[in-house]
């Protein structure tokens, strides 16, 4: 398949037909990883989409009450001297 190379704003782009990107498995939410591996670019689905699951793990942190400051509050020595 010959695709053509846009001008995309400043950059330049390959329009990656719908029946391809399905083929694949990829979409524009997940996005994808771009490599490029013995002269060729290489896209993949992404393993996991960034931040996966942080929402979760910090709902049940703080649900279980584990969710304090670890080094409690602290300031510098001449923290006294600033006038606010």
């Amino acid at each position: 398949m010959h695709l053509s190379i846009r001008q995309i704003g400043n950059s330049h782009g390959v329009v990656i037909p719908k029946p391809v990107l399905a083929q694949l498995g990829l979409d524009a939410e997940a996005g994808v990883e771009m490599t490029i591996e013995d002269g060729a670019l290489v896209l993949r689905r992404p393993a996991r989409p960034a931040r996966t699951g942080w929402a979760e793990a910090a709902r049940s942190i703080a649900e279980a009450g584990d969710d304090e400051l670890v080094m409690g509050e602290f300031g510098n020595a001449e923290d006294s001297e600033l006038v606010w």
